[in-house]
């Protein structure tokens, strides 16, 4: 498995042919993801294809994560959990995030919360922390917030999309001010616990996933 050779440079922004593949990898299925969901003949079937292109993007992340070990798959377990268990209490409850539920565009449910729910949380916290990791933020609080605020505002990209695309729907059709509060907390508090792991410094591959997560969801509300 070719690594990073030079990861404690920031300046080295690619590495390694395998992080250019990667990274090329990514952008492709984001944009044939784009087009394939925004035309009427192909829209339902790459609907169908959401949690394998979720499942792809983490084996790619994981791929990329310099000095994969114990500690790397406890801290995905850990995000894939608390980001779960809080979707859960948000569902059944409404204490978190306001009255919603999710539709089938997320493949299989434990409790009426699909399993990708997770697996997302952790692919935006890995890649928020990794990008804040490699910024000049020097403060762990300030890159904390300002995590947590990026977001915040791509989720403000995503629920238009997530409702028309039926990832989840909102009771009266109304995003709660609550939802994007409840994100920023949940954001700030697993991007601490990104933090307390301390990883190395690691390459641009999983910010370039956060930067295509973003012009995905522009693209879609520009198309549709």
């Amino acid at each position: 498995m070719e690594r990073a050779q030079d990861l404690k440079n920031p300046l080295n922004m690619i590495a390694t042919r395998s992080q250019r593949v990667s990274i090329i990898i990514i952008i492709l299925f984001h944009v044939v993801g784009l087009v394939g969901c925004s035309l009427p003949a192909t829209d339902v079937l790459f609907l169908k294809l959401v949690p394998w292109h979720l499942l792809l993007m983490t084996i790619v992340i994981i791929y990329n994560h310099h000095q994969l070990d114990g500690r790397f798959f406890l801290f995905a377990l850990l995000v894939f959990v608390i980001g779960f268990m809080a979707e859960l209490i948000g569902v059944h409850t409404g204490w978190l995030f306001g009255n919603y539920a999710y539709g089938e565009t997320l493949g299989i449910q434990l409790f009426r919360i699909p399993l990708m729910i997770g697996v997302n949380w952790f692919l935006l916290i890995y890649s928020t922390g990794v990008l804040l990791q490699r910024s000049r933020i020097k403060n762990k609080a300030i890159r904390i917030l300002t995590g947590a605020i990026i977001l915040v505002l791509l989720d403000i990209l995503i629920e238009p999309m997530a409702i028309h695309f039926d990832y989840w729907h909102w009771a009266n059709s109304h995003i709660p001010l609550k939802n994007y509060v409840c994100w920023f907390g949940l954001s700030a508090l697993l991007l601490f616990v990104f933090d307390q792991f301390k990883f190395k410094l690691q390459s641009i591959v999983a910010p370039a996933l956060l930067i295509m997560q973003f012009l995905f969801f522009m693209g879609l509300g520009i198309l549709n």
